[in-house]
């Protein structure tokens, strides 16, 4: 009977085990099956942010160069429709691009008549009695009536031959009927030699396409200049989806499976994706995975050969169960947290063990930390708020925590982190005899917090302040201003006729015009304190702590000149015909009574408002009028 309870104990301490064996395989399988998969994801979202840096950083090139065409466009129309089209006028225009050099960006510039025919080109050919009324972007000035510049699917040059991208423009006559077309062009090389400067791989490529899917450029090139992909899944889609987003897709030029980002420009209507092949994207994780694999496989096995061992050895069952629960355990936390910095901190801060990540963590190698303060180098802003926290958890207050703090790296000056802590205790005794903390480096993430809390109190046009930012600084700095006693300024600002100058002009135009608009004010938001935001539209506004009426309107005055001087062509906007603006500010020096700051906004809304009625061009403080020489009344 002893002996048959004897096998049943065995029976059962062989069955528990088998089961432990198991159970532990199928744990590090699972728990090595989900590293391996956030390590993919890891090295996918990486990919992600390398192509979307880039897609943004092409994207900003192409913007540029059109932004470049443009300007010639806007020059060259605007000299067209003031002196015609008459062979003088001809002659000069052809005098002027004869003398123009190829640049790298615009390769030509060419000017046709309404019935196609070319009357002037920087091109040294005989143009005489040739047409190009067949050409697309010819039919669509011809047949559409805005002024915005047109960018068309590439085509072979009449006159080089070579592949380009044309950007045109229409002129009409002074009645406003059609009178012709000036082209400028780009050697779709020009884009190519760019994006050749990039490494996404063997099977990467960075296209440049128009919104509705024609490729203009794409590197590397194998013919597909040209080509129509607007039944394309993504070109389909393209209106339902954000303006830039990570895309994933098989391409219908190779049938290679790709990681992409692509990014719409806000300006213009063309679009850049930046891909790279996925199966080159994983093929090194790949690599490290079946090693990694390999080594789990090999660990699976040894827990399985001492699984049969503890079977057959049942005499130091005790003994060997509790070392392989002991090995269990620190293996899991190493296993979980196997990229991380692990650090065990005694009740009196003192850090008795560092694994090899703090190396990567903090610069540290783990015996120069061993002994010393777990609070050493950490910023004196965060330290009060982490030593609360490690008492906290030593007096057992808590059982874990989550913090994140700034601390000194050895080379990198100072890293955000973020530590998991939990209270450890004694076998025995159960009492706490210290911490487990588990840190990894938050920097690249905090820096990201950052950028988007900068994007989301900034406008997207003018990179001022925006109108959000700007109302939670007004309310700021109006409490401080009553605190201390100090005068607060404002001044209101409108761009004169800016209606009429984007329908003369067109938006893109009217875009340029409120960037320089926002150049000269963050120009002259010369202190810290100072705030010049876009208040919405053609509306601007500047705020002035610690500035009486008299700096205000010193500023103000300084803005007015500044847009005169730039001189922008503003053919609607008598007398001087060029972009002005109307200004109104206030100042609030009494905060004695009970008004908020909506009222210094209300005044200089009200002065504003008498600049704009006295003739516009001219600063209005409230309470008085400052005429400016040469202005005059409407």
């Amino acid at each position: 009977m002893i002996d048959h309870r004897s096998d049943v104990r065995q029976g059962r301490l062989t069955l528990w085990a088998s089961a432990f064996v198991a159970v532990a395989c199928l744990a590090i399988v699972a728990i090595s099956g989900w590293r391996e998969w956030s390590s993919r994801q890891t090295v996918l979202k990486g990919s992600e942010t390398d192509m979307a840096n880039l897609a943004r950083s092409v994207t900003q090139h192409a913007d540029d160069t059109f932004e470049l065409a443009d300007t010639v466009l806007n020059v060259l129309v605007g000299q067209l429709e003031l002196e015609g089209t008459s062979p003088a006028a001809i002659a000069k225009i052809q005098t002027f691009l004869s003398r123009r050099k190829a640049a790298n960006r615009i390769r030509a510039v060419f000017v046709y008549d309404e019935t196609g025919r070319w009357l002037a080109t920087s091109e040294p050919v005989d143009f005489a009695g040739l047409n190009n009324s067949d050409r697309e972007y010819f039919q669509h000035h011809r047949a559409v009536a805005d002024r915005g510049t047109f960018i068309g699917s590439p085509v072979r040059s009449r006159s080089g031959g070579q592949w380009i991208i044309t950007a045109s423009r229409r002129f009409n006559h002074p009645d406003g009927s059609f009178a012709g077309v000036a082209l400028t062009t780009i050697d779709v090389d020009y884009f190519l030699q760019f994006y050749r400067g990039f490494d996404v791989g063997q099977s990467g490529s960075i296209a440049l396409a128009t919104a509705n899917g024609i490729i203009l450029a794409r590197s590397p090139d194998n013919g597909y200049t040209g080509r129509d992909l607007s039944g394309a899944p993504l070109f389909r889609i393209i209106r339902e989806r954000p303006a830039a987003d990570v895309y994933y897709f098989t391409s219908p030029l190779d049938g290679v499976r790709r990681l992409s980002f692509y990014q719409l420009s806000s300006r213009y209507p063309v679009l850049v994706v930046a891909t790279e092949s996925e199966d080159d994207v994983l093929a090194p994780w790949r690599r490290a995975a079946l090693t990694r694999m390999a080594a789990v496989l090999g660990l699976i096995g040894g827990l399985a050969v001492a699984g049969l061992l503890l079977v057959h050895q049942l005499h130091q069952r005790q003994k060997m169960a509790a070392a392989l629960v002991a090995k269990e355990a620190d293996f899991r936390l190493l296993a979980e947290q196997s990229g991380d910095m692990v650090m065990r901190i005694a009740v009196d801060g003192r850090i008795l063990y560092a694994s090899p990540s703090s190396a990567r963590i903090l610069g540290w190698a783990p015996n120069q930390l061993v002994d010393t303060s777990a609070l050493a180098g950490i910023n004196p802003a965060d330290l009060a708020r982490v030593g609360q926290t490690l008492s906290a958890l030593g007096n057992g207050e808590a059982e874990e925590a989550r913090i994140t703090y700034r601390i000194r790296h050895r080379e990198k000056g100072e890293v955000w982190i973020e530590t998991a802590l939990r209270v450890a205790r004694s076998a025995q005794s159960g009492d706490i005899n210290g911490v487990v903390a588990i840190s990894r480096d938050m920097s690249e993430r905090k820096d990201l917090e950052d950028r988007l809390a900068a994007l989301a109190s900034s406008d997207g046009l003018t990179a001022l302040a925006n109108r959000r930012h700007f109302d939670e600084r007004l309310e700021a700095e109006w409490d401080r201003a009553r605190r201390e006693g100090t005068p607060l300024s404002l001044l209101m600002m409108d761009v004169d006729h800016f209606k009429s100058f984007n329908d003369q002009y067109g938006h893109q135009a009217g875009d340029a015009c409120l960037r320089s608009v926002a150049g000269v004010l963050a120009e002259q938001a010369r202190r810290p304190a100072d705030v010049a935001a876009r208040y919405g539209g053609e509306e601007f506004i500047l705020l002035l702590p610690n500035t009486d009426m008299e700096g205000c309107e010193q500023v103000g005055e300084r803005i007015r000149q500044a847009i005169q001087d730039l001189g922008i062509l503003h053919a609607l906007n008598p007398p001087s015909r060029q972009v002005t603006l109307s200004i109104g500010g206030a100042t609030h020096m009494s905060f004695g009574d009970k008004a908020d700051c909506t009222s210094l906004i209300a005044a200089a809304d009200k002065a504003l408002y008498a600049a704009k009625e006295g003739g516009r061009n001219r600063l209005v403080m409230s309470g008085q009028v400052v005429a400016w020489p040469g202005s005059i009344r409407a």
